[in-house]
């Protein structure tokens, strides 16, 4: 079994490596076609003198060609700021599209070759790796999760959080760079919506192939509990159809592109204004698209927590969770328990709420008046600010970047106003809660060393009280890690909670209410 393992990894390996490699692999020419082809008329006027250096120059690797387009790119930009031309200044990023379709070599005439040899076999080293551990018993194991250094903030656990924050830097601001990647996955899309790969599609691709490799590792290490290979199915279904598979159907029948399961306000731009007028153009299907959305913002959301808490969606549905759940799930014991944490994240959760309300109040604002601003304050400043820090780096970067060093839900937990809306209504009106038996509990610590949302399941336990907070997604982790069935995952009567009283939690210090 170690032998075949080995033999996973080195495969694995082998495929990443190649992945990698394939950064540096082609050639980029630009011509003057391409340029006519890929900027709108008025901007070929304005680039085209500052580009003339690049023309017919051939690139052995994006990166080059990347540099000097973005230079080029920028200072006729500089130039227009400098003389407050400000109706001049060019906001199309044309980097992507020009490189991709100045690509040629060897990745463009072997793609399927490559794909195999990149994707595919780190494909096969990953299950090669994982479908052993089927010969273990089944049931959780002390596997050392804090003295191996990729589990426990070790060499190999922060050198993976880089790769991951250089990934998501490079996705949402440098797509230019990766653009062979996209070229791999580009048979794929052009088969599922008939047009070539974008960044959006690549990144697509492999956070679907990430929950589902990673799935199958779940259900084998959890397969001892029903409820887990239930939740794990569930999240690598919606994320393979609904997230994945058919928005790019929709695409390729000339409908917008919509993951059905996707809600406000984590789907913070669906009441922008261009998102709005796309669903209002296409007719009755968009019109059905616009109203799925706003009930299941609204209507949905509410009524689902009231009887399930935040688990139907948060660990059942949402691709947020399903990565944090899959491919997270090895650092999932590196969840801050601290009372700090908590105060942090009950502040900073509800402030991106708030934050993303008065976002979306001021786009409606503007959608339906016309004026961007509402005193000092405009709303097209408003929606970028919250695009760029919450939307990409804090949601991107910070929140999958970050597995190896805060655990696998720092977004949810700390950033995700989905979380934090369904959150309130499990806290305070909901019949989900996780029931505790005191007398049965050994204080052995595997709840709350397992709590990715950085609960101290352990403390509730000891002392008999039901699990009712904000944070929990009622992942049902705690319950299966638990050698002696201390915690159930139930749904019942709200009123009927078991909580400890005052002094339990204040002793002599409680305040007197009078």
């Amino acid at each position: 079994m170690r032998s075949l393992k080995k033999i996973g990894l080195g495969i694995f390996l082998l495929g990443f490596v190649a992945w990698v490699g394939t950064l540096t692999m082609g050639q980029f020419t630009l011509t003057d076609a391409i340029l006519k082809q890929e900027l709108k008329p008025e901007h070929y006027e304005l680039l085209r003198p500052a580009l003339e250096p690049m023309i017919g120059r051939t690139y052995a690797s994006p990166f080059g060609f990347g540099r000097d387009f973005n230079t080029a790119f920028g200072r006729i930009n500089d130039d227009f700021k400098a003389n407050q031309q400000w109706d001049s200044v060019i906001y199309d990023n044309y980097a992507f599209p020009v490189a991709r379709a100045a690509s040629a070599g060897v990745l463009t005439e072997s793609t399927l070759l490559w794909f195999w040899l990149t994707f595919g076999l780190a494909i096969l080293g990953a299950l090669l790796y994982i479908l052993p551990n089927l010969r273990q018993l089944p049931g959780i194991k002390n596997d050392h999760i804090y003295h191996r250094s990729m589990t426990s903030r070790g060499w190999l656990g922060i050198s993976l959080g880089v790769f991951l924050i250089v990934f998501y830097v490079g996705l949402y601001f440098y797509p230019e760079y990766l653009v062979n990647w996209t070229l791999l996955v580009d048979p794929l899309s052009r088969a599922l919506s008939g047009n070539p790969a974008s960044q959006w599609f690549l990144y697509g691709f492999i956070y679907t192939l990430a929950i589902v490799v990673m799935g199958v590792r779940m259900l084998i290490k959890y397969r001892h509990s029903p409820y887990q290979m239930l939740r794990t199915g569930s999240v690598m279904f919606f994320q393979t159809s609904f997230a994945f598979i058919i928005p790019e159907v929709l695409v390729a029948l000339n409908r917008p592109y919509y993951d059905f399961k996707n809600i406000w306000p984590l789907d913070y731009d669906f009441f922008f204004d261009w998102h709005l007028n796309t669903l209002l153009s296409n007719g009755t299907l968009g019109v059905f698209m616009l109203v799925w959305g706003i009930a299941l913002a609204f209507i949905a959301v509410p009524i689902l927590s009231y009887f399930y808490g935040k688990r139907w969606y948060c660990s059942w549905v949402c691709g947020c969770g399903g990565l944090a759940e899959t491919l997270g799930d090895p650092y999932r014991q590196l969840s801050d328990k601290s009372l700090k944490a908590w105060k942090i994240e009950r502040y900073l959760v509800h402030s991106v709420l708030v934050f993303a309300v008065v976002m979306t109040a001021l786009v409606l604002y503007t959608y339906f008046t016309g004026q961007a601003k509402i005193g000092p304050v405009d709303s097209y400043s408003v929606r970028s600010v919250y695009g760029f820090w919450i939307g990409a780096l804090f949601s991107g970067v910070v929140g999958t970047g970050f597995y190896p060093y805060m655990g696998n839900r720092v977004w949810c937990r700390f950033g995700c106003p989905l979380a934090a809306y369904i959150g309130l209504v499990q806290r305070f009106k909901s019949r989900f809660r996780i029931t505790t038996n005191g007398g049965q509990c050994i204080s052995c610590g595997n709840c709350s060393t397992y709590c990715e949302m950085g609960i101290d399941v352990r403390w509730y336990a000891q002392r008999g009280q039901d699990v009712v907070r904000a944070s929990c997604v009622g992942c049902g982790i705690c319950s299966s890690v638990c050698p002696r069935g201390v915690l159930n995952l139930e749904n019942a009567d709200p009123d009927s909670r078991v909580t400890v009283a005052p002094e339990v939690l204040f002793g002599n210090d409680m305040p007197k209410i009078k």
